[in-house]
């Protein structure tokens, strides 16, 4: 199957849809977000005040110097400016720090929500999605993606709402202040911003490819230190030095230009500015030596002149967050829009089961253009033993997916107890089925717990029981705490031969009526693999059960042994008839016999 890589921050291919449906999850908190938006405007005037504030108590001076008023109304008068912007600026820092709180508290109920709903999902995802996609990636939306969204509702969101009302605030308070000098910023400003972007296009190229060759020379370290042995086997060693100094020699040339570019940046622009400071002084000064425009006015432009280019590289900045964001936002409602496994309601449920399994003339391909079963006819009849045996690839695991309904067929039929399986519930189909697999896997929680997975409402009796069945109850009572004892998700404490037993244990304490077994004592050693067989035997009796080994020891007593090659049966029968047949079955087992 292909496997997609994994993107993160890249651009969003639908942003009005990804952007919509973000909102969605955000109007759970349509209250707490009029509370943030309606802060976030309140300390953005306050913001605007405080750069407009510098006019009147300039106006103030320059009337007391003129002799307009009196030095003392004067004084009287600015602190009563000045005790009020204090009050602004309190009244902005307390709003922002309120705002941030409530913005953080929506972020992370959305964030909460939309985790949830991607678990969910991932839960009842049937088992072809993760045939397309690696666990990594999967992983990756829990964490990078979430990660990004969540930053993003956190800081941009607000902080691109506050820059463009702020910007906005800005330019109309700099035109009523002075056309003509808000003019002339509007075309210098757009000039500064655009060399300004260039500056840092140039800087982001350099530092990517800092940043690749610094992966690629890391990665050829860790390689030559981890293969050192074999460099010295063949005496290669002078070799992976000359190739590590072209990669080393790379980048430093690449980190020696994205230094010297993210150098000269802010320099840069602080002289741009101070230019476009003195363009406005000097045209400025003219407009007051002409009578058109005061000292006051122009502080308070000044003022402004130097807040404006906040907003603009911040919501510079602030989109390319956002945009990250809402590609990773995508990521996960495209993981939200995948199909769950097809219920019906007129599919009937299994409330009891004999067991009879059957393959009519079945046809399947996990891409339906590359036939993977061809034909497939047999009858597995209750309480039988099943055995399917042939190369790596033949399509034998594939039989077994197909009885759980893990996947459906193209073509023919599949019935249980002269039902078809698609005219079954597939969850209640599965009630009545457990596998023992070649790889285990454990879940974090105690030996007990481990059991009853198979099943929640059995009793600690029964749980018991089940492991004496599967020859498990004597290690576990060995073990420091008993039933008791913590494991890991890995079972790493354990054996391999302890961790199939728990799972021969946990497949037990189901009590199915079908039973599958995969490869289950391939990685074990003979003598495990005889306690093994021993507590799987027990397993066995009563019950429907297919067998899928390399070992062909291990099928000899099976009731029939289909022999599967490239997706079809090519022979049936017996431990003993197809000895007699003589062909592929008996080939391989006589193999076997010599090897063993």
């Amino acid at each position: 199957m292909s496997q997609r890589p994994m993107v993160v921050g890249s651009k969003p291919k639908n942003i009005q849809s990804s952007a919509w449906r973000l909102f969605r999850y955000l109007g759970k908190n349509r209250t707490l977000l009029i509370v943030v938006l309606g802060f976030t405007v309140i300390t953005t005037l306050c913001a605007l005040y405080g750069s407009y504030a510098i006019k009147p108590i300039v106006q103030l001076v320059e009337d007391a110097f003129l002799g307009k008023i009196s030095n003392s109304n004067a004084f009287q008068s600015i602190v009563s400016l000045l005790a009020f912007l204090a009050f602004v600026y309190i009244v902005e820092v307390i709003l922002t720090y309120v705002s941030a709180r409530l913005m953080i508290l929506v972020s992370q109920r959305t964030v909460k929500d939309i985790r949830s709903d991607l678990f969910e999902k991932v839960m009842h995802m049937p088992i072809a999605y993760h045939d397309q996609y690696q666990h990594g990636e999967l992983m990756s939306r829990f964490t990078n993606d979430i990660d990004l969204v969540s930053e993003a509702l956190n800081m941009s969101a607000v902080s691109i709402v506050s820059n463009v009302l702020s910007l906005f605030g800005t330019v109309l308070l700099m035109f009523l202040l002075s056309p003509v000098l808000a003019g002339i910023t509007c075309v210098i400003l757009p000039l500064l911003s655009l060399l300004s972007n260039k500056i840092v296009r140039y800087s982001r190229r350099y530092s990517k490819k800092q940043q690749v060759s610094l992966g690629i020379l890391n990665g050829n370290i860790e390689e030559a230190i981890e293969g050192q042995s074999v460099l010295q086997l063949f005496n290669h060693e002078q070799t992976s030095f000359e190739e590590f100094s072209t990669l080393n020699h790379n980048y430093k040339k690449n980190a020696q230009k994205a230094q010297i570019a993210s150098g000269i940046m802010f320099p840069l622009m602080a002289n741009l500015n101070n230019i476009n400071y003195a363009i406005m002084g000097t045209v400025g000064g003219a407009l007051i030596l002409n009578g058109w425009m005061s000292v006051a006015n122009l502080s308070s432009f000044v003022l402004l002149t130097k807040t404006l280019g906040r907003p603009i590289n911040e919501i510079s900045m602030q989109f390319t967050t956002l945009q990250s964001a809402l590609a990773s936002a995508e990521r996960l409602f495209e993981v939200l829009d995948w199909p769950d496994e097809a219920v019906s309601p007129d599919e009937m449920t299994l409330e009891t089961v004999a067991g009879d399994v059957r393959f009519d003339d079945v046809y399947f391909g996990y891409d339906p253009e590359v036939p993977v079963l061809r034909g497939v006819d047999f009858e597995a009849l209750s309480g039988k033993k099943i055995a399917f045996v042939g190369s790596t690839g033949a399509g034998k695991t594939t039989i077994t997916n197909l009885i759980t309904r893990f996947y459906d067929i193209q073509k023919g039929d599949i019935l249980i107890d002269d039902h078809s399986l698609f005219a079954i519930n597939r969850f209640s189909l599965r009630k009545h089925i457990a596998m023992v697999l070649q790889d285990t896997h454990l879940f974090s929680g105690t030996v007990m717990d481990n059991i009853r997975y198979g099943n929640l409402e059995a009793s600690d009796e029964a749980c018991i029981e089940a492991a004496t069945l599967a020859n498990a109850h004597s290690f576990i009572e060995k073990l420091e705490h008993g039933y008791q004892t913590m494991i890991s998700g890995d079972g790493s404490e354990l054996s391999a031969g302890q961790r199939q037993l728990l799972n021969i244990a946990r497949a037990s304490i189901a009590n199915p009526e079908i039973l599958i077994l995969d490869e289950a004592t391939s990685s074990i050693d003979t003598r495990t693999e005889r306690l093994i067989e021993k507590g799987m035997d027990r397993l066995m009796e009563g019950r429907t059960t297919f067998v899928i080994a390399h070992r062909l020891s291990t099928v000899r007593n099976a009731d029939m042994i289909l022999v599967i090659e490239h997706g079809q049966i090519i022979e049936r029968g017996n431990h003993d008839e197809l000895l007699e047949l003589g062909g592929r079955y008996a080939s391989l087992y006589l193999g076997q016999s010599k090897l063993d």
